[in-house]
């Protein structure tokens, strides 16, 4: 079966009532979709309400519209999970960390503390491990003492089936036994992922203009780039983002067509690279649905977190205490959970 076959199969949401989960910071619900798509039942909250439209248009589960705050009410659920809002800690941004008003974590610490869930995950960028280090270790800690074993890694959705180079943080808490998804052997190309769509020049198409070119050409030169920075379709595409997908900037996602020409990527193929199947509707603007993909964690590496944590809650997964102690590491906490 091919790329594009497998992810309009395997991600489609299957019918299920239970394990129940939160999704908070929802997105569009690319982290939902591979949770559906492993018989979870979700429910999604998100402020966007593009991405909440999107949520409801493709997956069974709900998406409530909402600014979440400690005070919000939530649903029981034996899963919580989250991409928890990143720009205070992106390498791209300016790491204010607590000062910055976008910081999501009391909000996922409050809800685990009060909803106790068998297990919670949240995805990040790998930024929270640099400068904010101090703020991440202390985040830990805090979910730490609510009787959770925590482990992290850094992932790369690449290893997983998803046809780009996307290093993601995955935090999980657990009681004990849980283990990360297997790598697979093979890598997709974006070649692989795109067909013949790589080729195609439909009427929304942007092309680069020869001014575009020559900025190109001096953004990729004072970045010391080696080679261009198209999209090469023999490989897995380079890291997806709301600025280089939605923006006219130097490092936009773009590719070089047989005539010389380069255009900048379709909303099609750039849900593609992202993982999301074919037959997934994004709702609003051009710019809004571009957004809304870079911002996303990939649905097919989603699948395979999801896969991990159903294994986990169909074992004998409980521990000793003594046990626990082995993960735990103390940390100075000044955080005010």
């Amino acid at each position: 079966m091919n790329y594009i076959d497998k992810i309009n199969h395997l991600l489609t949401p299957k019918q299920s009532q239970s394990p129940i989960v939160i999704d908070l910071f929802a997105g569009c619900g690319g982290l939902s979709l591979g949770f559906e798509a492993q018989r979870f039942v979700t429910y999604g909250f998100e402020m966007d309400s593009d991405s909440c439209a999107t949520y409801n248009q493709n997956l069974k589960g709900e998406c409530t519209k909402v600014v979440l705050t400690n005070e919000i009410e939530l649903p029981s659920c034996d899963v919580i999970i989250g991409g928890v809002p990143c720009q205070p800690f992106s390498v791209g941004g300016k790491q204010k960390g607590l000062k910055d008003s976008r910081d999501g974590f009391p909000i996922f610490i409050n809800a685990v503390k009060k909803l106790n869930p068998q297990i919670w995950l949240f995805e990040n960028v790998r930024g929270l491990l640099y400068r904010n280090k101090w703020y991440f270790d202390e985040i830990i800690q805090s979910l730490q003492n609510l009787d959770y074993i925590v482990e992290y890694k850094l992932l790369n959705a690449v290893n997983f089936g998803v046809p780009q180079n996307r290093e993601r943080l995955i935090v999980v808490g657990h009681h004990g036994k849980f283990k990360f998804p297997h790598v697979l052997e093979k890598i997709i190309t974006a070649g692989e992922a795109l067909g013949e769509l790589a080729f195609a020049t439909p009427p929304e198409s942007k092309f680069l203009t020869d001014n575009m070119d020559k900025y190109v050409a001096k953004y990729e030169k004072a970045s010391a780039c080696k080679n261009p920075r198209d999209l090469h379709l023999n490989k897995p595409a380079r890291t997806l983002t709301c600025r280089n997908l939605a923006g006219a900037t130097g490092d936009m996602h773009r590719i070089k067509l047989p005539d010389g020409r380069r255009r900048r990527l379709l909303l099609e193929e750039a849900a593609r690279l992202q993982s999301f199947p074919d037959w997934f509707e994004f709702m609003g603007t051009n710019t809004s649905c571009f957004n809304q993909i870079g911002n996303a964690v990939s649905p097919l590496f989603a699948f395979h977190l999801a896969a991990s944590v159903r294994e986990y809650l169909n074992s004998d997964y409980r521990v000793s205490s003594k046990e626990i102690e082995q993960y735990q590491a103390p940390i100075q906490l000044s955080l005010p959970f």
